[in-house]
C-alpha cells in the first residue's frame, strides 16, 4: 500500500481525504481516521504535506504487517469519522506487536 492507495481508499469509502494517525495505547497499536480532511479550508496541511504524511503512515502499516487489516476494516465498517470522533482501528500484530510498542 502506498500513500496514494491510502487516500484512494478513504475517498472511495467516505468521499473525503481524511487525516490518518497511528497511536499506541494500552499495549496496542491503533490507526485512527480523524475527522479533519484535506478538502477542508482549515486543514493544517497542504496537499503535498498530506500526501507525504500518508506515505509515511502507509510505510508503517506495511512494515507492521497491518495494511491488509486496515484495508479490510475500512471496506467493511459502517462507522464514519465525525467531529470529535475518529474511527479507531486496533491492529492485531501478533507476536510482532511488541516490536512497535516503545
Amino acid at each position: 500500500m502506498t500513500g496514494a492507495d491510502l487516500q484512494e481508499l478513504l475517498v472511495r469509502k467516505w468521499g473525503k481525504s481524511y487525516d490518518v494517525q497511528l497511536r499506541r495505547s494500552q499495549g496496542k497499536v491503533f490507526v485512527q481516521v480523524m475527522w479533519k480532511y484535506l478538502e477542508q479550508a482549515s486543514f493544517p496541511m497542504n496537499e503535498a504535506e498530506y500526501l507525504a504524511h500518508l506515505e509515511t503512515v502507509a510505510n508503517y502499516l506495511n512494515g507492521m504487517g497491518g495494511a491488509a487489516q486496515f484495508q479490510e476494516y475500512i471496506q467493511k465498517t459502517s462507522d464514519r469519522p465525525r467531529l470529535g470522533k475518529a474511527v479507531s482501528i486496533a491492529l492485531d500484530l501478533g507476536a510482532r506487536g511488541s516490536e512497535w510498542i516503545v
